[in-house]
């Protein structure tokens, strides 16, 4: 029976050409949509990772040190460098802005911390800002060193550039002094966003909790938790699309082969033996669409305006998945197989 749905393979291969194109296409969109969900976490973790902070304090009742923050007064940064376990604490300033970008409005990620961190991510290209009028930006910008920034009304000099450093689906990180963001940000007054504590504390003040990398990860990517879970359920739609492209072409190949079929029941060949070769069939589709679709997905990936980072557990899944759905889709076929009489090997055409 194997070498039955092979040979029947050979004989439909034209039709197992489109069911495998058709899948791949449906594989790599699957997997590009994968990388879009995970490109976003990536964002934020690569950003918070960057700044070499270990924990942010933040008010009780605040939802998190940036997007989620509630600004207070910067005098509690020398009250936190006191607390058992804290190495250095340094004030921390973050805001969404708008600026001009080649004539184009375009919004931003505005960061603000000592010019020696925690808090300023190492440069890629010159030095980080050492006076409120300088910035360092994100190298998406296409800026270079000496370059001028115009940002709420302020003339800002590029004295740095952090390489492909963007968050939030790409968009761009600037980042200047303490003072520097407080300007733009809160007119000047001596208020921040939170303390970036590098170290290991064991409690925080009293009125302030404190939050990890991962809930700083969390907390820049709320805004990104309808998009993220649209993403998903567009990815099981279309392993639904996948499962019923490998469905159709079994299903149609049964029907093709009913005359083939009676005729083996006929003759004595067990029913779960003609499964077998319709769910080989299925597992063939499925798994030569999944090679093929992993190739599409390398290429289509970079096409896309965001950030795309298919994590390497889904190319490892990917298989399994594929087997997986080519096996249910198999399932209308075989169930036209079983019922098929085998007084019909011996009828008319």
């Amino acid at each position: 029976m194997l070498i039955a749905a092979l040979r029947d393979l050979q004989w439909r291969r034209r039709r197992f050409l489109i069911a495998v194109v058709g899948t791949s296409f449906v594989f790599a969109m699957t997997l590009v949509l994968t990388g879009l969900a995970n490109g976003f976490r990536v964002e934020a973790s690569n950003t918070v990772n960057s700044l070499g902070i270990d924990y942010f304090m933040i008010q009780n009742g605040a939802a998190g040190p940036f997007l989620g923050s509630s600004p207070f007064a910067q005098t509690e940064v020398e009250r936190a460098q006191k607390l058992p376990g804290v190495q250095a604490a340094a004030a921390v300033v973050y805001a969404g802005t708008t600026a001009l970008d080649n004539g184009t409005p375009r919004t931003m990620n505005l960061f603000g911390a000592p010019t020696s961190g925690p808090g300023m991510p190492a440069m890629s290209q010159g030095r980080p800002p050492a006076t409120p009028d300088e910035i360092a930006v994100s190298s998406t910008l296409g800026r270079k060193i000496g370059d001028q920034m115009h940002i709420a009304s302020h003339n800002l000099q590029v004295v740095g550039i952090v390489n492909n450093s963007t968050v939030l689906a790409q968009q761009p990180n600037l980042f200047l002094t303490t003072q520097g963001a407080q300007r733009l940000v809160y007119g000047g007054q001596p208020v921040i966003a939170s303390v970036g504590i590098r170290g290991n504390p064991t409690k925080a003040l009293d009125g302030y909790r404190l939050v990890d990398r991962h809930g700083a990860i969390d907390d820049m990517m709320r805004p990104l938790k309808v998009a993220v879970d649209a993403i998903s359920i567009m990815a099981v739609l279309l392993w639904v699309v996948a499962a019923t492209i490998i469905g159709m072409f079994i299903y149609m190949s049964a029907m093709e082969r009913t005359r083939d079929f009676a005729v083996f029941k006929a003759v004595g060949v067990k029913t779960k033996s003609m499964m077998a070769g319709l769910a080989m069939q299925a597992v063939f589709v499925a798994v030569f669409s999944a090679a093929i679709g992993v190739l599409l997905a390398m290429v289509l990936g970079p096409m896309f305006p965001m950030r795309v980072d298919v994590p390497g557990g889904a190319y490892l899944l990917l298989p399994v998945v594929a087997i997986t759905i080519g096996l249910i889709a198999s399932l209308a076929g075989m169930r036209r197989a079983v019922t098929i009489d085998p007084a019909m090997a011996f009828g008319g055409p």
